[in-house]
This record gives C-alpha cells, sequence and structure tokens, in this order.
C-alpha cells in the first residue's frame, strides 16, 4: 500500500516530466540536498521518504541523521540525499508534503500522549484522515506514541448510532452481529457505540462485545458509568475530546480515548530540503 500511495503520487506531481529541473540540469549533473528542521516537535516521514528518493531513483544515496519519533528543534538536520540533481529536485516537493503532515501528526499526538501519562488510558486515532493517505497518517500517530484504532471497515465492527437505529436498539444490533460473525471464516473483535445508561447496561447484558464506545458523555458521568463495565470488556471514550479536556476524560478510567483531531485538523511542521550543487 506504502509504494502504491508513492508511486501514484510521484506520477500526479512528475507526469510527463518535471520540466523544470529538465531544462536547467543536465542528466549528469548531481547535487546534494539536506532535509532542515524549521519548527521544533516530532519527527515523522522519514521511513517514506527514503522510500519516495527509491522509488524515483535508485541511486540516490541517503544518510539518516535522525530517526523516525525523535524530537526535533530548529536548525536540525534530519537527512541527506546525494546523487542526480534532477532526480533531487523531481522528489523535493513529495517528501516535504508527507513529512511535513506527518511530522504534524507526531508531534500533535506526543504532545497530547503526554499529557495523559499518568493515567492508563491509550489515544487512538479515527477514520478521519486523507482519502487515499490514511496509511501515512496512522504511521504518524503510532510513531508520534498513540495507537491505531481499526484501519477500515474491514478489520473490526463499530456498531454506531446508524446502525443500532436501524436495526432496532442495542441488544438486537448485537445479536444480528454476532450472527454475522460467526458465519465468517476468521473471527472479528465488535464494538458498540452507547447513548445512556441504559444503552451501556444492555450492551453489558449480551457479553458479546469487546469494546464498548461511550460516545458524547462528559467526564462526570463517564465517571459513574466506567466501573459499570466488566473488565474483559475494553471502554474507550470519543466525542467532543479537545487538548483541554483529554486530561479530565482520561482520569475518569478509560482505557482509550479516540480522537479524530489526530489527523483531521493537525497543521503541518515546517521543513525544508535545501539543495547544493
Amino acid at each position: 500500500m506504502l509504494d502504491e500511495i508513492i508511486l501514484n503520487a510521484l506520477k500526479e506531481d512528475i507526469g510527463e516530466g518535471d520540466h523544470s529541473s529538465l531544462a536547467c540540469l543536465k542528466e549528469e549533473d548531481t547535487g546534494v540536498a539536506r532535509l532542515l528542521v524549521k519548527e521544533a516537535g516530532i519527527l515523522a516521514g522519514v521511513h517514506v521518504a527514503q522510500r519516495v528518493f527509491k522509488l524515483h531513483d535508485a541511486s540516490l544515496e541517503i544518510d539518516v541523521f535522525i530517526e523516525d519519533g525523535a524530537a526535533i528543534k530548529v536548525g536540525d538536520i534530519a537527512m541527506e540525499v546525494r546523487g542526480k540533481a534532477q532526480s533531487i529536485l523531481s522528489t523535493e516537493r513529495l517528501v516535504l508534503n508527507i513529512m511535513q503532515r506527518m511530522s504534524g501528526i507526531a508531534t500533535k499526538t506526543h504532545h497530547i500522549v503526554t499529557q495523559i501519562k499518568h493515567t492508563g488510558a491509550k489515544v487512538l486515532d479515527t477514520r478521519k484522515t486523507t482519502p487515499g493517505i490514511r496509511v501515512l497518517e496512522k504511521m504518524a500517530v503510532v510513531i508520534g506514541g498513540g495507537m491505531n484504532h481499526r484501519f477500515g471497515l474491514y478489520d473490526m465492527i463499530m456498531l454506531k448510532d446508524n446502525h443500532i437505529d436501524f436495526s432496532g436498539g442495542v441488544k438486537k444490533a448485537i445479536q444480528k452481529t454476532t450472527s454475522y460473525v460467526s458465519s465468517l471464516s476468521k473471527s472479528i473483535n465488535i464494538e458498540v457505540e452507547i447513548r445512556s445508561k441504559d444503552e451501556l447496561l444492555e450492551a453489558i447484558e449480551t457479553d458479546a462485545v469487546q469494546r464498548i464506545l461511550l460516545d458524547n458523555f462528559t467526564p462526570k458521568e463517564l465517571k459513574e458509568l466506567v466501573p459499570l463495565i466488566p473488565g474483559h470488556i475494553e471502554s474507550e471514550a470519543s466525542g467532543g475530546i479537545t487538548e483541554e479536556t483529554i486530561v479530565a476524560y482520561a482520569e475518569t478510567g478509560v482505557d482509550f480515548i479516540s480522537m479524530g483531531a489526530l489527523t483531521h485538523s493537525v497543521k503541518s511542521l515546517d521543513l525544508s530540503l535545501k539543495a547544493y550543487f
């Protein structure tokens, strides 16, 4: 999937050819480019950048000085690439686009994870990702110290409000789902979203789900509801949780906190690729 994303991105950007570089540089011209840090944060996308360079031109030589997940400061040099000048310039923007966004996600995730490290809660991403590059964004969350929720609709069942309402209630939705799962040739976990104490008790009574999502509850309400969930069922909180409120949510005893903001509204980290010929 990673190579497919990169190859599609290169095709999108270069098309029939990088005419700017082809016009100004000879094929035999060589040079060096350094990835410069212009904003403090957590570096992410180093592995992906290496793959971009190599897929475009396997002859490029890369030295990595700072690895994924490391704290970076202004003035740091994260990596250096040497080889054909045309190849370096043709991949420059794609490498920066990827690393700036991934580093922004990793930085935000790290900040949030650090805030709640005194609790047992783990920070999760969601499916609120940029279409086509979800794998990059979810990689960045992990690099920043968070955890991935389900990758897509196929690797975990999540019964949300619409599924429940269409099914006629929590119990009926869970019953239909367990029957469906039993017909599959593989095991798949079930998570159910609840909106009230009554729905929570109904979900617990079935004893057929692996995780319960408590959606749009206040920390005060969660402190009353989380202790009702048996130890063998995981608990997750979501819904409007921000950097300002996450500590209060984490201190309720919930196992996981999912935040769409990790990926859908992140500021990219400022990096640049300076070439020397």
